[in-house]
């Protein structure tokens, strides 16, 4: 295999799982142990300048991100496959839906980023924008978005990851793209069915902005609400993620 990736499960559901902006295939802590393998097989890329593929260079975009998850589908021989992105990976899923529309059997977004342009304000741009240079940034979102109720030592260990196992470069080149990029007349419409899963905690990417987003763009969409979680419910709530998850894949 040309493209490094991660594999759990030999079921015969296929499942493409896309990363968020500050994780990558290995970063999705305990919500790993609680997949159903029979049933399903999940395939997790990194990005290129993440994790495995942290010396890959690129133009670091949305596109180049579908381009890749459609190749690695390629070299696994699944010729239709279901989607999972968490934050920035949920708009990187909707632009491999964008591709490969008759490919995708069903769409998850995790703390999705909507397929539109994500407005910021000056002071959004200064703590997004800068955040590849600056570790503080990093921290504050991270504890934005977690509704600010983690522990220093988990938010620390989140960020650290992110400089650990990713490049400066990557990071500060996705943002751009994840905020800028409008996907919205390619997807609106699509039938695929979709849900979305927020934490209630998330103070960024919250269930009233799916609704406007998500909801609105998908005829066949659906929204929970996961409780006692922000934007990583992955490790915040891992068990109630994987039930939810499979729940819908499943249906």
């Amino acid at each position: 295999m040309s493209i490094p990736h991660r594999l759990i499960g030999s079921g015969d559901h296929k499942v493409l799982v896309l990363h968020d902006w500050f994780g990558t295939s290995a970063g999705w802590g305990p919500f790993l142990d609680y997949l159903d393998g029979d049933t399903f097989s999940y395939a997790f890329l990194d990005y290129r300048g993440y994790g495995d593929r942290k010396h890959v260079t690129g133009t670091y975009t949305l596109a180049e991100i579908a381009e890749d998850a459609l190749a690695l589908a390629d070299e696994l021989g699944w010729e239709s496959f279901s989607l999972v992105g968490h934050s920035m990976g949920g708009k990187a899923a909707q632009q491999v839906l964008a591709q490969a529309p008759h490919r995708v059997r069903k769409l998850v977004g995790l703390a999705p980023v909507p397929a539109g342009a994500y407005p910021l304000d000056a002071g959004g741009e200064a703590l997004f924008y800068g955040a590849a240079q600056d570790r503080d940034n990093r921290r504050a979102i991270v504890d934005l978005v977690t509704g600010r109720r983690a522990t220093r030592v988990w938010v620390d260990l989140m960020v650290d990851r992110s400089l650990e196992w990713s490049t400066r470069e990557a990071f500060g080149g996705y943002v751009r793209d994840w905020v800028t990029a409008d996907l919205t007349a390619r997807i609106t419409g699509n039938p695929v069915p979709v849900k979305v899963i927020v934490g209630e905690h998330d103070l960024a990417l919250t269930a009233d902005a799916m609704r406007a987003t998500w909801l609105s763009h998908y005829p066949n969409a659906e929204l929970e609400e996961i409780a006692n979680s922000g934007h990583y419910p992955m490790h915040e709530t891992p068990v109630a993620l994987a039930t939810s998850l499979e729940a819908f894949l499943n249906a």
